[in-house]
């Protein structure tokens, strides 16, 4: 058999507070909605945003980071893989999709002041949810508020 890929790669906003449950077999599992967006030109030549939306589902140790980090409006980025499921609605018999995404691993890309604290997970990772940024506050480094670079700094 020829190799194969499933990969999907998102970087986007929550859409809503994620929703928590667990399985009959006590296994944590969260969903929620990524929003992407990407500009192109219309005919017009004005620029106009258009906003995917997509079907997220994690499970285990990832759900629990979500569960503890995640709310709407926090800026992730997420690898993942498609899983389309499918089923007869009982009510018309007609057939039904929907197509998520597994999320494999996870980076928290908000600051704290938007509701995460920057945690950064694999799914088979077995780090710690402690998270502390090393960055000095604000208007502490010395060297770059005195430091100013030109165009003529730019070696291209």
């Amino acid at each position: 058999m020829a190799k194969s890929v499933n990969k999907v790669i998102l970087l986007g906003n929550v859409g809503k507070d994620p929703e928590i449950r667990s399985t009959a077999g006590g296994t944590m599992v969260a969903t929620f909605g990524l929003a992407t967006s990407d500009r192109y030109q219309d005919p017009q030549g004005n620029w106009q945003d258009r906003t995917e939306w997509h079907n997220l589902v994690a499970f285990k140790r990832t759900a629990e980071i979500i569960r503890d980090y995640v709310k709407k409006g926090s800026k992730l980025y997420v690898e993942g893989s498609l899983r389309t499921s499918n089923w007869e609605d009982k009510q018309t018999g007609q057939k039904r999709y929907k197509t998520e995404i597994i999320i494999s691993d996870i980076s928290l890309l908000s600051g704290r002041d938007e509701g995460s604290g920057g945690y950064s997970r694999g799914a088979n990772s077995s780090t710690s949810a402690a998270n502390f940024d090393q960055r000095p506050p604000a208007g502490q480094d010395d060297l770059t508020q005195s430091t100013e670079i030109s165009d003529d700094d730019i070696p291209f």
